[in-house]
């Protein structure tokens, strides 16, 4: 019997400026805008992939609105992670695009290098470098 795999399929984040967030993750990231899925039953603009890597999306859908203010924890994406080979272009990829960054790099207590930013809905992006020592490596 075959051993059962799981990988990232996509990670689906609903926005309230669709042109910020594509030029965030497209521009500052680096991500590739992949293709657009209208709705079934109007025919509106409905979600925006980018794809991270073979097989790896994130789906942007429209609608978002804002949150109470004074809901300090909310239910749905806490953040996301994305593996960087150097954190420090990464990180000046993301300045130069504009955005700014609530971390700079630092080394993590378990050994990875990491940085943190927010796209333009507030959703918490990670960036990390994975050390060869870290617990992290011996998975990549």
């Amino acid at each position: 019997m075959s051993e059962n795999t799981i990988s990232l399929g996509h990670i689906a984040i609903t926005v309230k400026d669709m042109d910020a967030s594509v030029l965030f993750y497209t521009e500052a990231l680096g991500l590739k805008k992949a293709f657009e899925i209208a709705h079934p039953e109007t025919g509106a603009p409905w979600i925006v992939y980018l794809n991270v890597r073979e097989g790896e999306f994130i789906e942007l859908f429209y609608g978002g609105e804002e949150k109470n203010p004074w809901q300090s924890k909310r239910a749905g994406v806490q953040h996301l992670c994305f593996c960087v080979s150097d954190i420090h272009a990464a990180v000046k990829k993301i300045l130069d695009a504009g955005f700014s960054m609530d971390v700079m790099p630092n080394e993590g207590c378990d050994t990875n290098w990491q940085a943190w930013t927010k796209d333009p809905d507030g959703v918490r992006i990670e960036l990390m470098s994975i050390a060869p020592t870290s617990p992290h490596a011996k998975y990549m």
